[in-house]
């Protein structure tokens, strides 16, 4: 299976934090960085193609800039998670400054989902969101997608790995709008071929 190079120990330091979901038979899509305005209507294009949900780590600044396709995001019956207002990286954010840039994306994202951007954040600031309500959300597969050297077809060839169980991180973003056509309409074919469903987080 594909971790983050960190995660594999991250998950055993922090097992509070949310690595795999509950359902064995399932696989949790995830898209991270939206709402973008060519990306994310693609997503959604191929996700309602396929009757399928997924869970949008969404930044504050692109919810309040993009409002119709949080709307449309709703509508289609996704998941929305909090991801910071400006992508602060945890690690060199102060506390006070990154727990009032989640804050601050309350005003346009209601949810207690929270997944920090780079899969990095600091301790204490974890427990700080985590008393706030928060639940730390994390990945078990990550797409790479964001990565210029890393082709569609490669990316597919990852996918083969999945397992039950795992929450997919991809990104409806700039860096990602030009793959995501070619890319992911296979890896789900992948996926329903392992006999696996698709839920929410």
């Amino acid at each position: 299976m594909m971790y983050t190079p960190r995660s594999t120990l991250y998950r055993w330091i922090f097992p509070k934090w949310q690595w795999k979901g509950p359902n064995q038979r399932a696989v949790y899509l995830t898209f991270d960085d939206g709402p973008h305005p060519e990306a994310t209507p693609l997503v959604l294009d191929i996700l309602q193609s396929y009757g399928i949900k997924a869970t949008f780590f969404c930044v504050g600044q692109n919810a309040s800039k993009f409002p119709e396709l949080m709307k449309r995001i709703k509508e289609d019956g996704h998941n929305i998670g909090n991801h910071t207002f400006s992508h602060e990286h945890g690690w060199k954010t102060p506390l006070r400054d990154y727990v009032q840039s989640v804050e601050k994306t309350t005003s346009f994202i209601d949810s207690s989902l929270f997944r920090p951007p780079y899969g990095k954040i600091k301790l204490k600031t974890a427990n700080r969101l985590r008393k706030s309500g928060f639940s730390i959300i994390m990945w078990s597969w990550l797409s790479y997608d964001y990565k210029k050297k890393l082709t569609e077809a490669e990316i597919i060839q990852k996918a083969k790995n999945i397992r039950g169980g795992d929450i997919l991180v991809f990104h409806d973003s700039q860096k990602t709008h030009a793959k995501i056509s070619t890319m992911l309409p296979p890896i789900i074919d992948i996926i329903a071929q392992k006999n696996l469903t698709f839920d929410l987080i």
